[in-house]
C-alpha cells in the first residue's frame, strides 16, 4: 500500500521508534474533542485507505477502541486499521496480534479482514475486556449471552471480551476458579446497581443494565 493510502494515528505517549516512518503522522490523546478533530482531518483526504493506530503504554486498548468507536459513529468502517499496541494486551490476545516494533512492520506490510466489532449499548467500542461488577460488594440481577443464562441472583462479577469470529462476543462468571466462556451476539447483565469497566476504564456511574453486542457493521483490521 502506498505512502499516501496510510496514515497514522499516535497517542502522545505512544514512543517514536513504534511509528512507521513514510506514512505521515499524527498525535492526539484519550479524548473525545480531540479524536474528533484529528479523524475528521485525516479522512478529509479520499485517497487514505488505512489508519495506522500507536497506542502509549497506559491504557493502550482503550486508546485503539477510542478511535474505532469513533469510525463507527463516522460511518466510516470501510477504513482499514492497524493496531500498534506496545506490549501484550487483552486486545493482542483476542485478535492474535504482535506487539512493539513486530506490530509497526505487520501494520504497514499486512493485509486486513473483517472481524466482528463488539460495542456496548453506550455506543463505546470493546476491544479487550469489560467487566461488570458490583458497586459494594456482589452483583444482584441476571446476566445472558444471547438465551443462554449465566446467573440469576448473586454474582462476584461477569467477564466479557470480543471474539476474533463469529457470533463475536463471549461472556462467563468471575470466579476464583475459572467458568466456562459462553459465545454469542450479545452479553447483557441487569442488576440493582452495576459498574462497567471497558478495556481497563471505569465507568463514571452506576447503571441497571450494561449490554455488549455485535456492531451491524464489521470493521476490517490488519492481523498476521
Amino acid at each position: 500500500m502506498r505512502s499516501a493510502e496510510v496514515r497514522v494515528i499516535a497517542e502522545e505517549s505512544a514512543p517514536d521508534e513504534l511509528i512507521p516512518a513514510g506514512p505521515k503522522c499524527t498525535r492526539t490523546v484519550r479524548e473525545r474533542g480531540p479524536i474528533i478533530t484529528t479523524l475528521t482531518s485525516v479522512l478529509s483526504d479520499p485517497h487514505v485507505k488505512r489508519l495506522i493506530v500507536v497506542a502509549g503504554p497506559d491504557l493502550p486498548d482503550a486508546f485503539c477502541a477510542a478511535v474505532i468507536g469513533r469510525l463507527m459513529l463516522m460511518e466510516r468502517l470501510d477504513v482499514e486499521v492497524a493496531l500498534v499496541l506496545p506490549f501484550a494486551t487483552p486486545a493482542s490476545g483476542v485478535y492474535g496480534l504482535p506487539t512493539g516494533s513486530a506490530a509497526a512492520v505487520l501494520a504497514t506490510e499486512g493485509s486486513a479482514a473483517e472481524v466482528p466489532l463488539i460495542r456496548d449499548d453506550m455506543a463505546i467500542v470493546l476491544l479487550g475486556a469489560a467487566r461488570q461488577r458490583g458497586i459494594d460488594g456482589d452483583l444482584d440481577g441476571e446476566s445472558y449471552v444471547d438465551s443462554t443464562l449465566l446467573f440469576r441472583g448473586k454474582a462476584k462479577a461477569v467477564i466479557v471480551e470480543p471474539i476474533a469470529e463469529m457470533p463475536g462476543v463471549r461472556a462467563r462468571l468471575d470466579k476464583r476458579f475459572r467458568s466456562r466462556w459462553h459465545a454469542g451476539r450479545a452479553a447483557q447483565t441487569g442488576a440493582t446497581q452495576l459498574i462497567v469497566e471497558r478495556d481497563g476504564i471505569t465507568a463514571p456511574r452506576p447503571t441497571k443494565r450494561s449490554t455488549f453486542y455485535r456492531n451491524q457493521q464489521n470493521w476490517h483490521l490488519v492481523r498476521p
